[in-house]
């Protein structure tokens, strides 16, 4: 049996009056997705339980397969996870992503999409800050970093009770009542706040803003965690797998699960990407291995940016370079099954992650087909097949 798994993250949605009260999914031009709904079965699943936060972290690791009540310990660990970085009992990774806050409002949580190597430069200007050997700013991908902090035998830098917001959350709200709490956050919000002098005037900034640019303001840090520990996923469902993305934190679950990443020239994490070269990178991946999983954020950049007609494009973009050609090609290898769905909805209105059910489709070998024809919200709502805990579903799609 070969198995294909394509997450649009974010794509799902409400309906949109710009859309003719259509969400983006259903006014998407989408032959693919529906040609697997009307062979196949459409249904719901809540990746999200409501105790935990509304993000990518737990919506993926639900997806993949995994409990997250019982596995997940934070997102920053998993993105450690996939640049090698192994943490101690007592330490702690922390996101760091670097912004544009204006009058205590977050303006921007990329910093405008911000260069990978202006964010090292900062980044790399910004060890002052720290104790040499116990604290240490890792860059990533543009935005996205992270922040390792190093405790002793003794004590960790955190609990389970230090508590920090999302960025991508507050986006044009104001950010007063969201810096971190609880115990050892005077130390991150200290290292937030020492960051926006040293930015001021930094070269970088200084560049930025004579190109039209917006500047990276500050660091801001949150989804801090400790190491998780994940059953390898051949040895809880059978497949052997690999995880095309251009998202650290897809990277890292992949890691921790035992998948191989296959890393697609022209992924960008962003609208634009290659959706064509990860279509074809995918079809490719087939010959080697049982299954292949395709995350695709631009739905999700979309919506944070309350762009209804780019998220729109993205969908229509991943159903013709990557849900086409790869329901083509699985067919070749006789048994097979194709699922898709995103892992949590992210509404253009709020422009940020929630909680709730995201449809799903499955076809396949051993899938009986259902009433349903196409594939968005609407019919995922009128069907039977509903997991209220989303990590039971890959039981349900291995079979």
């Amino acid at each position: 049996m070969k198995y294909v798994i394509i997450i649009p993250d974010g794509c799902a949605d409400e309906p949109q009056e710009s859309l003719g009260g259509r969400t983006p999914l259903a006014a998407a031009r989408t032959p693919a997705m529906d040609s697997l709904a009307a062979t196949g079965v459409v249904g719901r699943a809540n990746n999200v339980p409501q105790h935990l936060p509304a993000g990518s972290a737990v919506a993926n690791m639900s997806l993949l397969g995994y409990d997250p009540t019982a596995n997940f310990t934070g997102r920053a660990p998993l993105e450690a996870a996939v640049q090698g970085i192994e943490l101690g009992p007592n330490d702690w990774a922390v996101r760091c992503n670097l912004v544009t806050i204006e009058d205590q409002v977050m303006v921007d949580f990329t910093a405008d999409h911000i260069s990978t190597a202006e964010a090292a430069q900062l980044l790399g200007d910004a060890q002052r800050l720290l104790e040499p050997g116990i604290q240490e700013f890792v860059p990533g991908v543009s935005y996205r970093n992270l922040l390792l902090c190093r405790g002793d035998r003794q004590r960790a830098p955190f609990t389970e009770d230090t508590r920090t917001a999302a960025p991508h959350d507050l986006t044009d709200k104001t950010v007063l009542e969201d810096y971190p709490r609880g115990p050892g956050s005077d130390r991150l919000v200290e290292w937030m706040a020492a960051s926006v002098e040293l930015f001021a005037d930094h070269p970088v900034n200084e560049a930025r803003r004579a190109a039209g640019k917006r500047p990276a303001t500050n660091i801001w840090l949150w989804g801090l965690g400790q190491q998780p520990t994940l059953e390898p996923f051949a040895e809880v469902y059978g497949p052997t797998g690999v995880m095309i993305t251009a998202v650290d934190l897809l990277r890292g679950l992949a890691g921790l699960v035992g998948w191989q990443c296959i890393e697609v020239d022209g992924a960008t994490g962003y609208t634009d990407t290659d959706y064509a070269a990860k279509g074809r990178a995918a079809v490719a991946a087939l010959e080697q291995t049982d299954l292949v999983c395709v995350h695709i954020e631009a739905p999700d950049e979309a919506s944070h940016e309350g762009n209804a007609e780019a998220k729109v494009k993205a969908i229509e973009e991943i159903d013709r370079h990557i849900v086409a050609p790869l329901a083509e090609a699985v067919r070749q290898y006789g048994d097979w099954r194709m699922l898709v769905t995103p892992d949590h909805p992210t509404p253009l209105r709020t422009k940020t992650h929630c909680h709730g059910a995201v449809p799903l489709t499955i076809a396949g070998t051993g899938i009986e087909v259902d009433s349903q024809t196409t594939y968005c919200e609407t019919s995922a709502e009128a069907s039977e097949l509903s997991f209220e805990e989303g990590w039971k579903l890959m039981r349900f799609f291995i079979g």
